[in-house]
């Protein structure tokens, strides 16, 4: 069943999924006739439990793992950034160096380097902190360093497994807010993945719905683009209403589903 509630756009899609299926030597089956459209520009959440193939898709999008079954058709292939639930930063480098890595592999020098790691940090509010090693920080900051390496490409699109998922709401609800902001700024298409409903309703403008075993989008929720991102829209009724659409379509999702 396919859900839409109203209030969003259209536009050509910049990659197509259709009739994805993923299934692993264990025989478990991740995911079953996924069809999903990622258009320009927005920011759409994957919402579901645990277990139900959410990370998967997004491994198939960036061709870090292939599917057993279905098309994924990209109108042209855009440059593309990964941030992973865990920062994973190298703790023999710094700062600097961690954001420097992705540049380093496609060969641009240190030096050359330098002013695309300093507008890169500087978008995540870490300048000043070049010189500082992972230990150093705190788990909100080792995030931040981590979005910093995946913007240093300028991805067209940008895809992120959980990111916040580890850190309290304080730092969380801050870095949600950073994220719009970048967003704005970049005009990067963002694929976020989450198991919160009200993180999906806040960040989006188009929340998937996806439900486990096998993992397949049983909704769509369409989030106005316009709609001021701050602390009054949390308390707002159309924020309230949305909310409340995502929270019934996962319920519906997770019936009789078994997620690990």
């Amino acid at each position: 069943m396919l859900m839409r509630a109203e209030g969003g756009g259209g536009g050509a899609p910049l990659v197509s999924l259709r009739g994805v299926s993923k299934a692993f030597k264990s025989g478990t089956v991740a995911l079953q006739d996924v069809n999903l459209d990622i258009r320009d520009g927005e920011l759409l959440t994957l919402l579901g439990p645990s277990g139900c193939g959410k990370s998967t898709v997004l491994r198939i999008v960036a061709g870090l793992t292939g599917s057993n079954g279905g098309e994924v058709k990209w109108r042209s292939q855009p440059s593309l950034g990964f941030v992973f639930q865990e920062p994973t930063l190298a703790p023999w480098s710094n700062v600097f160096d961690n954001v420097w890595l992705p540049l380093r592999l496609k060969g641009v020098s240190r030096s050359d380097a330098s002013e695309r790691i300093a507008e890169s940090l500087a978008s995540v509010g870490l300048t000043g902190f070049e010189k500082a090693y992972p230990r150093e920080l705190s788990g909100g900051m080792k995030m931040r360093v981590s979005i910093a390496r995946a913007l240093v490409l300028k991805p067209a699109l940008l895809l992120m497994d959980e990111p916040f998922a580890a850190l309290d709401e304080i730092t969380r609800a801050k870095l949600n807010d950073d994220l719009l902001k970048l967003r704005a700024q970049s005009g990067a298409t963002i694929v976020f993945v989450t198991h919160s409903v009200y993180e999906s309703v806040y960040l989006s403008t188009r929340i998937a719905v996806m439900a486990a075993r096998p993992g397949r989008i049983v909704a769509e929720i369409e989030v106005d683009p316009l709609a001021p991102r701050d602390e009054d829209f949390r308390l707002c009724s159309y924020y309230a209403e949305r909310a409340r659409q995502a929270s019934a379509a996962l319920h519906l999702a997770m019936g009789g589903a078994q997620c690990a």
